[in-house]
């Protein structure tokens, strides 16, 4: 299967047809993208405008790489591929956690096929579960590996606005990890150009 017969069946997928929104599968996806965001699934705001991170978390996210929409959504540089392509639903604390049939039928496929991936961005602890399952402890504990994981891979909280809390509890996470991080994502742009 070519990567274009890849792409469109995964935007045609009807796996998940019983959500409350129904299937919208949402990515971004080029073979010759340098960095990868694995997220958790897209909210109900990104479901409706049809673009990946196009609400807060993105906002937030965009600001924790240091990079314009116009960066973010260049596909040969971002791949974004979410744990789950379509929206959850919601439960009582926020969204539903993302349906393993869709990274147990999509992920490998897509993730299999980068030629030149140097970077992997894991936000939140679905998506940390499944590309680093050995790792042990809190997703916190996880976030504070990111000294010994740069300039591979690195786990970060979600950028959603629910969040706050973990970050003011956790304050070397903007003095510390975000300007390595940046940094690093500033040298894989500009070997780009």
């Amino acid at each position: 299967m070519s990567d274009a017969e890849l792409l469109d069946a995964v935007r045609r997928c009807q796996l998940c047809s019983e959500l409350p929104l129904g299937p919208r599968p949402l990515l971004q996806w080029s073979r010759t993208a340098r960095i990868l965001i694995a997220g958790q699934a897209p909210g109900a705001r990104t479901h409706n405008a049809g673009v990946p991170f196009h609400d807060p978390s993105g906002d937030r996210l965009r600001e924790w790489l240091g990079v314009d929409p116009v960066t973010f959504y260049d596909p040969s540089i971002f791949a974004i591929v979410p744990m789950a392509f379509c929206f959850p639903g919601t439960g009582k604390s926020g969204d539903l956690p993302p349906p393993a049939r869709c990274a147990d039928t999509w992920r490998n496929a897509l993730l299999t096929r980068f030629s030149d991936l140097r970077l992997t961005i894991i936000l939140g602890r679905y998506a940390a579960a499944w590309h680093k399952p050995t790792e042990a402890g809190t997703l916190t504990a996880q976030v504070l590996q990111w000294e010994t994981c740069l300039p591979d891979w690195i786990v970060l909280p979600h950028p959603s606005p629910r969040n706050g809390m973990w970050l003011k509890r956790n304050p070397w996470f903007e003095t510390e990890t975000l300007p390595a991080l940046q940094k690093r994502v500033r040298e894989i742009i500009r070997s780009e150009a």
